[in-house]
């Protein structure tokens, strides 16, 4: 078993573990902070959706341009209590990445560096189920960039929406809700899954409005998928 697994199966452990060990001020609040205990309802759990915009997907090579948070639960998404911020990547931005996500040269020379707003970041972070969709975002472009700049790692664990999706595809749940033939060309990006469960189209890649499609997400999944009383660890990663 990885090093990443071990901490993913004891998730409560890492983090107690971790607010003792880490020297950085903010880190040591954010895991100190905890996380929902595994056998805690899903209706009883503090969730916030997270949302970067990347310059690129290889952690190795490319940055955070733009952060979105919004803390929801089962019943209720907070868009005024969310957060958003451009920050400076340390490379420079690529002409593909900005008619991705249409954040400008002008825009990041005048943004913070992340570093700057990390401390901000982690503290809304804090004592809440990180939700996203897909996982290959957002948990290894924080830690890789902590690392950079505090030291230490910024690990934990998060519920992917996407990973729901895809499982609910396999396990054939689109055909028996739609009488379709689900094909290789299905899609479970953010904007394709939403629409199959009849949620509004947004505007996509700004990071807030990516993270508040996110939480209305899974509030639908997990009500045509699961049981509000069923654990937390039953979809956490």
């Amino acid at each position: 078993m990885s090093n990443s697994q071990q901490e993913e199966s004891t998730w409560p452990t890492f983090f107690a573990d971790m607010a003792k060990r880490c020297q950085d001020p903010a880190l040591r609040a954010f895991y100190a902070a905890g996380v929902p205990a595994p056998e805690t309802p899903l209706r009883d759990v503090p969730f916030v959706a997270l949302d970067f915009e990347t310059t690129g997907m290889d952690v190795h090579r490319h940055a955070i341009v733009s952060i979105g948070i919004v803390p929801f639960n089962l019943t209720r998404i907070r868009p005024s209590a969310g957060r958003y911020w451009v920050v400076r990547p340390q490379k420079p931005l690529n002409e593909g990445s900005i008619r991705f996500h249409r954040i400008t040269h002008a825009e990041v020379s005048h943004a913070p560096d992340l570093d700057e707003v990390l401390d901000e970041v982690l503290d809304e972070l804090s004592g809440s189920l990180v939700v996203v969709h897909y996982r290959g975002i957002e948990r290894p472009f924080l830690d890789a960039a902590v690392q950079d700049r505090r030291g230490e790692r910024c690990l934990f664990p998060l519920i992917d929406t996407m990973s729901i999706e895809a499982r609910e595809v396999r396990e054939g749940g689109l055909n028996r809700l739609k009488g379709i033939l689900l094909g290789s060309r299905t899609s479970i990006r953010l904007s394709d899954t939403r629409e199959r469960y009849g949620l509004p189209t947004y505007s996509a890649h700004h990071a807030k409005v990516d993270a508040l499609a996110t939480a209305e997400l899974l509030q639908a999944q997990v009500a045509r998928h699961y049981s509000p009383d069923a654990p937390v660890s039953d979809l956490w990663e």
